[in-house]
């Protein structure tokens, strides 16, 4: 089984005000079509592992790997090629452009990416929409869609690239509990169907309980 993610001994210090270790020699892998969660107490350092796998952070000691490929010490450029192509975000706010329609906020990645022609980008924006069973909303602005149909959007632009794993930071934490199961569900077909892998920081234990595995962390460290 392919591996997507791996990171080795990841150790991250805050410097300031006083030198901090806030990640402590952070090992795990993910494999191909693996649909794993991140669980902790708040400031056990989840979201500041996922700014650094996700190639955010690049002031950490240890190594990361995408695709087997090490992108440790990678210039900006390069990372945030990789970060475009290879992963996709999904945030507890869905950070869509409210001026622009939907189906022009799900084309922007792959517009920045530029490795396809624009009238290609609208046919596979259109399919992704398709996917999430929200093609209708196409032409909508962004500003005229309800919470849960803006998170779809936000899961089909992250999409976009195809990328080999999608990360997400309390994805659900703004939704109602049938939104946030939509939501779910929409998560593991693509895990089970599209063979994709997801990585998913999340407070909501009833949704990290459905995932293929829990990272469980502690003061900095994983302990499961």
């Amino acid at each position: 089984m392919n591996t997507v993610l791996e990171a080795k001994h990841i150790n991250k210090y805050f410097k300031n005000p006083v030198l901090f270790h806030v990640l402590k020699d952070i090992n795990f892998e993910v494999k191909k079509g693996e649909f794993a969660s991140i669980m902790g107490k708040s400031g056990c350092g989840k979201s500041t592992l996922l700014y650094i796998l996700s190639t955010m952070d690049t002031d950490y000691d240890g190594e990361l790997y995408l695709d087997n490929n090490l992108i440790t010490g990678s210039d900006n450029k390069h990372l945030s090629y990789m970060r475009n192509k290879h992963i996709g975000f999904v945030f507890q706010f869905h950070y869509l452009l409210t001026e622009f329609t939907i189906l022009e906020n799900v084309m922007l990645p792959a517009k920045k990416l530029g490795e396809k022609s624009n009238q290609e980008i609208e046919h596979d924006a259109m399919e992704k929409l398709k996917m999430l069973n929200i093609e209708h909303l196409a032409p909508k602005r962004a500003s005229r869609v309800s919470g849960g149909e803006k998170q779809r959007v936000a899961i089909a632009r992250a999409l976009i690239n195809n990328p080999s794993i999608i990360m997400g930071d309390e994805p659900t934490g703004n939704l109602d509990s049938h939104n946030a199961e939509n939501v779910f569900n929409i998560f593991k077909q693509l895990s089970e169907e599209e063979n994709l892998s997801l990585l998913i920081v999340t407070h909501d234990e009833d949704f990290a309980k459905k995932t293929d595995r829990i990272i469980q962390m502690e003061d900095g460290k994983i302990i499961v």
